[in-house]
């Protein structure tokens, strides 16, 4: 049982919301679109009216032709005639609701779409580590589709109870006594329906969470796919995608039976009702108190009208899948961020300068990374940290990037708190290259001109040509123009490299952050990456977290980090000589890219002589 509910359970960030909120909220979209909103409703009051309309026609023809004044020449055209009129002016008026609900319906669920969209791009670095991505793109997608389908069935249903509403009226017109006896049974209808709100509400719920584990699992399906290919685990993956698509099928079988079965039970009760009726009005028939005429033209008008009190009385049952669906996208959209700014100070010639006050930071309350760090980098000074893994490099450039809130101390920029500025503003600043550069489906000078919008290819093409003489275009396709693939795939990692810090300088930030990428690369290709690296680091206060040797060499000052505590700092020269901890650092990760690694054994074994 507990595989077939895997990856259903609630995200941390859902909330309850009740009807009332729901409807509160979900109006608040419409009410952005009164002018057509008040469009449909006086369409479906009119197409109500007119399909009401038809019995009082035919029921007054009848009673014409019954009389002795009725003239059955002139009044069976004029009922046809009345029959055609409302036939088409039905047509037209349902054209004009549909025509107008369908567009006001699209651009609620564009809207609510954006809002979900911004909110989800607004979430910090962490959101995304705790929460699967494909789950919350099914959100975005799927569940604001759904709530779509939901709400233009509302508006069918507003139609039929205009409708059962409109017929009430002519029920009392033809018999009172039985139309009070029908509205005393009609509440038995209305609240078995809302009997399966609880239920219906549950099952959507849990069929959408399905979704979203179908979705998660296609996009690591597709992410991964190399690395399956690679180990030949082609089948496995396909045999964890029909796990949890099974699962979604089971809950949207069992969501199906329970939607599909609200109108079987609504029309047995119904039928019950009208058989009731039928006894009761037949018995008043016969002992004459009311005609004949009466009591089969009530009993047809009651046929019709069970009809929109079965829609109607369903709907809030059935309308559950739309107010689950939109449930989720609001959880969404009121996700509260981690990263909290207490101020929005607009950022002006900034300098760069960076503190580190005894700042403590943790992801869990069990793994503290940073517990009381303190530092100051100067504007342009280049810093280099080092360390072994889990040292807390990567998180003092996430923090410094607020992609992450800290729970003490103080981090400043130029000595202004770093909570107290404008986040979008300060992110401008920043100049960022993660570990494995991520690039975008398009061309290579789509990708640089994504640091910076307007830049022109001229512009980029004079920067390319800054680095080994623009040499490395050479061995691309089409040079700027070459296509990059899907995350970069068509591109070495060298060039991807390239790519992403070309990005960098046109972008031409106050602060430069640089994970460095641990993969190997050639000769050439690594004296590019330094030449640009250092292009960059000329004009920017640079943090960055080494791999490379000659990274490590060309920066102004190396930090040695052990779990969140600094052991040494100084240049390379300086931390060799005092053959510390950076000095095994130098011998574990560095040695294989220097040959002075070999000169310098040789002293230190003359020493120990």
């Amino acid at each position: 049982m507990a595989a077939i509910m895997r990856g259903l359970e609630a995200e941390a960030y859902d909330r309850q919301y009740s009807d009332r909120e729901l409807v509160q909220r979900i109006w608040s979209y419409f009410a952005q679109h009164k002018r057509r909103f008040y469009i449909v409703i006086v369409t479906t009051i009119l197409i109500a009216l007119l399909g009401a309309a038809l019995p009082f026609i035919i029921a007054g023809g009848v009673n014409q032709l019954e009389s002795e004044s009725g003239n059955q020449g002139t009044i069976i055209p004029l009922l046809v005639g009345g029959a055609f009129f409302i036939g088409v002016a039905t047509w037209l008026v349902n054209w004009v609701r549909r025509q107008t609900s369908v567009t006001m319906i699209a651009d609620i669920v564009l809207q609510m779409r954006q809002d979900a969209f911004e909110a989800a791009a607004q979430q910090d670095l962490s959101f995304y580590d705790e929460f699967n991505s494909g789950r919350v793109v099914s959100r975005i997608t799927g569940d604001t589709d759904e709530f779509g389908q939901v709400v233009t069935l509302a508006l069918d249903v507003i139609n039929q109870l205009a409708v059962a509403l409109i017929l009430i009226a002519y029920l009392f017109s033809i018999e009172w006594r039985l139309t009070f006896v029908l509205l005393a049974i009609a509440p038995l209808v209305i609240f078995t329906a809302l009997g399966f709100r609880r239920l219906a509400r549950t099952v959507t719920r849990q069929s959408s969470r399905a979704l979203g584990e179908v979705n998660k699992s296609i996009q690591e399906a597709v992410t991964g796919i190399g690395v399956a290919k690679n180990f030949r685990q082609e089948q496995f993956i396909y045999e964890e995608f029909a796990d949890v698509n099974r699962q979604s099928y089971r809950l949207n079988v069992q969501r199906g039976f329970v939607l599909a079965n609200i109108f079987p039970v609504l029309n047995v009760l119904a039928g019950f009702a009208s058989a009731g009726l039928l006894y009761f009005g037949g018995r008043s028939a016969i002992a004459g108190l009311i005609s004949i005429a009466s009591w089969v033209l009530f009993m047809q008008t009651v046929d019709r009208f069970w009809f929109p009190l079965i829609n109607a009385a369903s709907f809030w049952s059935q309308f559950q899948q739309g107010l689950s669906a939109a449930e989720r996208v609001f959880a969404l959209i009121d996700t509260d961020s981690s990263v909290v700014q207490h101020n929005n100070e607009k950022i002006a010639n900034l300098q760069g300068e960076i503190g580190f006050k005894n700042v403590q930071f943790r992801y869990t309350e069990q793994e503290q990374v940073l517990p009381n760090f303190t530092l100051t980098i100067q504007p342009g000074e280049s810093v280099a940290f080092v360390g072994h893994t889990g040292a807390g490099k990567s998180s003092i450039i996430r923090l410094v990037a607020r992609f992450y809130e800290f729970q003490g101390g103080e981090i400043t920029i130029d000595g202004r708190d770093i909570r107290s500025l404008d986040l979008t503003a300060f992110r401008r600043e920043l100049g960022i290259v993660t570990q494995v550069p991520f690039l975008f489906d398009g061309t290579v000078a789509d990708n640089i001109r994504y640091g910076r919008p307007d830049a022109s290819n001229q512009e980029i093409l004079e920067m390319a040509h800054r680095i080994g003489e623009g040499e490395w275009l050479q061995s691309l396709p089409d040079g700027l123009e070459s296509q990059v693939g899907e995350r970069g795939s068509m591109l070495s990692m060298g060039q991807r490299q390239l790519v992403a810090l070309m990005r960098v300088l046109i972008h031409n930030p106050r602060v430069f952050i640089l994970d460095e990428a641990t993969a190997s690369v050639d000769p050439f290709t690594e004296s590019q990456i330094q030449q640009a690296l250092d292009l960059i680091m000329k004009q920017t206060t640079a943090i960055v977290i080494a791999h490379r040797l000659s990274t490590v060499k060309s920066c102004d000052r190396i930090v040695v980090l052990s779990k969140g505590d600094i052991l040494e700092q100084g240049s390379h020269e300086e931390l060799l000589e005092q053959e510390g901890h950076y000095a095994e650092l130098y011998d574990t990760y560095f040695r294989h890219q220097s040959l002075a690694y070999i000169e310098r054994s040789d002293t230190h074994y003359l020493k120990s002589e």
